[in-house]
């Protein structure tokens, strides 16, 4: 696992926990990290970490509009 070291600014209020939290949950937005893998690097279960995404705006449906675009029509043609 790489080790990443950041100087954050004192006026800004981020503790430990909420910078891994933003980004791993930027990072599994980005298709970067599985869900597995952002959890992990948190110190969360799958659960928890899914849980607290919302709260990031981050949803735990993380496919690209394509393929749900896909799935619709696949679907719509199967609704004969």
């Amino acid at each position: 696992m790489k080790t990443i070291q950041l100087n954050i600014p004192d006026t800004v209020d981020l503790n430990t926990r909420e910078a891994k939290m933003l980004l791993a949950s930027r990072l599994y937005e980005k298709g970067k990290l599985s869900l597995g893998q952002a959890a992990e690097l948190v110190g969360l279960s799958k659960r928890a970490f899914m849980e607290i995404l919302g709260d990031y705006d981050v949803s735990i449906f993380n496919f690209p509009t394509s393929e749900l675009d896909n799935d619709i029509k696949n679907a719509q043609d199967y609704s004969i």
